[in-house]
């Protein structure tokens, strides 16, 4: 965090410190509209204060009765795993779907410094030419005429019934192996092999429609991210790498599936560059309408360029992958006003910029004084529902949100796996509903008298917190914060 702005650390350590006194150790909310899920909590780090060695002495608890308390696990502390690196192959060399990811943060490859990529597909013919699944392609009398880049063909049936592989399609059988298929191969190969001499810990990640490897110690475990009409292709793809390259690497291959995409209220066929012209130009029309004519000034154009990125990515990302994701193509479907949008979610959290910016001018002037350290604040002036809400729902648990959201499954006998990757667009979309009928009905900046800051000082430490919460989910989105709108 920066000078001046309280940390969700700070924040947490001092809540801490109070609900670790044996006198009030338990936190109850008996109300399930009020904390829901998280109506009943003690966190690890208080109980660990208040006991060491994890021996509870006689009158050191107050129990209270939790009808509506449902079993859950201790809080654990959360900690970063070591940091990993992705590659993602294969590179793209069109220019408009480079343009697309672009446009939408996302940085993908354009080339694939293929200077080893020709002995790269020269090692793979060889293999093929010693494996006792692959076969030359002969032509049958009377057969439509093979294409002219196959380069023989691979009992992919076989090979999974001798090595007793499960999950797979039961459909696969006979592949015709081409030159691009080899070609996607080794792209992969490629950035497996820079993936464990660069780093000890980094992940590749493919894409053949798309692939993702993951490496772990000096091994590379792959993920095969492909939408639902693709999968047959990819398990395809997976056999034949498993066959030329039978390494750990190789071994460790998992699928994940994306549902399919539904589009509605479509006037023509539209591809991936329209469809963010398109909302980029219903997020203008929106800002226009609420701003009016300040949405038309030229520095408004980075800011709809970022609510456009945030209302795409949250419409994207807020469906689970594995299940249908339908686009709404309508106007009405983009609002800066909407409740479940990536705009809303922004909206909010340049509400938070402004509140801190407009502290903070106060203090310069003189109205206010500078915010104290959060260990010398009065916590007890949280009274109000709302802000134990925040702590609850979202400042305690977001660590367990991260985590559970950026894991992937342990290996298993299947092929597919699946992952959280709606949490964080749902955990935001759900904190700025939360924090925004707080802040709306809770005045934070007061008349400056004394005997009011206690109050302030500690909302204000609550709010900081939650700003940073914001800030960090939303560039797990690779989205910026916006400071004002």
């Amino acid at each position: 965090t920066g000078e001046g702005r309280p940390g969700l650390a700070a924040t947490l350590r001092a809540l801490n410190g109070a609900l670790g006194r044996p006198e009030g150790l338990w936190v109850k909310e008996s109300g399930a509209r009020n904390l829901r899920h998280r109506d009943f909590l003690a966190p690890r780090a208080a109980l660990s204060a208040a006991f060491p060695g994890g021996q509870v002495g006689r009158g050191g608890a107050v129990p209270h009765p939790c009808p509506a308390t449902r079993p859950r696990a201790a809080t654990t502390r959360f900690s970063l795993s070591p940091r990993v690196g992705v590659r993602l192959v294969p590179a793209l060399p069109e220019e408009r779907s480079r343009e697309v990811l672009r446009q939408l943060r996302v940085d993908w490859p354009s080339s694939s410094g293929g200077t080893a990529l020709p002995d790269a597909i020269s090692a793979l013919k060889q293999a093929l030419g010693r494996s006792p699944c692959a076969t030359a392609c002969e032509q049958a009398p009377g057969a439509a005429a093979l294409p002219e880049d196959v380069v023989c063909k691979v009992h992919l049936k076989s090979f999974v019934e001798q090595q007793g592989l499960v999950g797979y399609d039961p459909n696969l059988d006979i592949l015709l192996v081409t030159e691009e298929k080899l070609r996607s191969l080794a792209e992969l190969q490629q950035a497996v092999l820079q993936c464990t001499v660069s780093s000890p810990v980094a992940h590749p990640a493919s894409r053949f429609r798309d692939l993702i490897s993951f490496c772990q110690g000096s091994c590379c475990s792959v993920v095969h991210v492909v939408s639902c009409e693709e999968e047959f292709q990819q398990q395809q793809l997976d056999l034949l790498w498993r066959i030329l390259d039978p390494g750990a690497h190789t071994a460790l291959q998992k699928h994940l599936v994306c549902g399919p995409v539904k589009v509605t209220n479509p006037s023509s066929p539209i591809g991936a560059d329209q469809y963010f012209q398109l909302r980029k130009h219903q997020m203008y029309e929106a800002s226009v309408m609420k701003y009016g004519e300040l949405a038309e000034d030229e520095a408004w154009t980075e800011v709809i360029d970022t609510l456009t990125v945030a209302a795409i990515r949250f419409e994207m990302l807020s469906t689970a992958h594995r299940s249908q994701l339908t686009l709404d193509l309508e106007d009405s479907s983009i609002s800066t006003k909407g409740t479940k949008s990536g705009a809303f979610v922004m909206y909010n959290c340049a509400r938070l910029a402004t509140l801190f910016d407009t502290y903070q001018r106060a203090v310069e002037r003189g109205t206010y004084p500078p915010l104290p350290p959060a260990s010398e604040l009065n916590f007890s002036c949280l009274r109000e529902e709302g802000e134990w809400l925040l702590l609850f729902n979202y400042l305690l648990p977001f660590p367990e949100v991260l985590q559970k959201a950026a894991q992937l499954p342990p290996p298993s006998k299947g092929i597919r796996i699946t992952a959280n990757t709606e949490m964080v667009c749902k955990f935001l979309i759900q904190l700025s509903m939360d924090f925004s009928s707080y802040y709306n009905r809770v005045h934070i900046l007061g008349e400056p008298f004394p005997h009011l800051f206690d109050q302030m000082f500690a909302r204000l430490q609550l709010l900081g917190a939650v700003r940073d919460m914001f800030h960090s989910a939303l560039a797990t989105l690779h989205l910026p914060p916006l400071s004002q709108i």
